[in-house]
């Protein structure tokens, strides 16, 4: 299922309903994806989580079939009220969010308490100040504009992990100069500017609900961070997955069905 909600800035932002399976608990699930991505990224995830309630991921404004009312980019305050008016429409839920999509999952919770009833937040830290996205943008700058196939993309973004390449594989579309990024990567990286610049740990210390944080191994936040971040949040786990890289989900598929699976069992209200 497809569906738009428009928020109260004129925004229209994509809803995809991945639905449930058959004696799934009355739950709601939304998946909040991180940087570039989108809602599809998310695909693989939404199957096993439709055993643990109705399932939905958004595309964020500026990302994947979102189409915001002004031009880019945007405070995180702007997201966060897109998915607090999304769970308005879908009435309270579990957040998942990776990256980015951890970030809003947070500040949501924050923010409308009333709307979250349990978090998992991907690898991300909510204090990067001081550093800048000048290597990441150099990097894209060295790939070309147009991608002649989905090979090509997977090809060009899948080095070290393979996992990367597929992840930017599924937010490409076609013209008739070839594929192209959704998200142009001057925007991505002036939306990741702002985090550079200010810190979140206010938001932080104001969830309440239980809460799981997945690190990855081989990561770039700071490593210390969400050791101190399970220490705020009263209700919180953190652990650490071997092996993996920023994308933790799909690095270690198993380790993260398991891990959220134990939390989703145990963390009902």
């Amino acid at each position: 299922m497809r569906d738009v909600v428009t928020v109260s800035d004129g925004s229209r932002i994509a809803l995809r309903g991945y639905g449930a399976t058959d004696g799934a608990p009355d739950r709601t699930i939304l998946l909040l994806h991180g940087l570039m991505g989108r809602a599809s990224t998310w695909y693989r995830t939404a199957r096993w989580l439709a055993d643990h309630g109705t399932v939905y991921a958004i595309d964020a404004r500026g990302h994947g079939d979102s189409a915001a009312s002004t031009p880019g980019p945007w405070p995180t305050e702007r997201f966060v009220a897109d998915v607090v008016e999304v769970l308005e429409y879908l009435g309270p839920a579990v957040l998942i969010g990776h990256s980015m999509g951890g970030l809003h999952a947070w500040e949501t919770a924050a923010a409308r308490p009333d709307l979250v009833d349990a978090l998992v937040v991907e690898d991300m830290a909510p204090d990067h100040r001081g550093r800048t996205a000048a290597p990441w943008v150099a990097w894209f700058d060295a790939m070309p504009e147009t991608f002649d196939s989905l090979a090509a993309v997977r090809d060009a973004f899948g080095w070290p992990r393979p996992t990367v390449g597929d992840y930017l594989a599924e937010c490409v579309r076609e013209g008739p100069d070839g594929y192209r990024l959704l998200t142009p990567h001057a925007l991505a990286a002036a939306i990741a500017g702002e985090w550079g610049e200010r810190d979140f740990w206010t938001g932080v210390a104001a969830v309440r609900c239980p809460t799981l944080l997945l690190q990855a191994e081989d990561t770039a936040i700071a490593s210390e961070q969400m050791t101190d971040m399970a220490r705020l949040i009263p209700q919180a786990r953190h652990v650490k997955v071997p092996g993996t890289g920023h994308l933790l989900h799909d690095d270690a598929p198993d380790r993260y069905r398991e891990l959220v699976t134990e939390f989703l069992t145990g963390s009902t209200r």
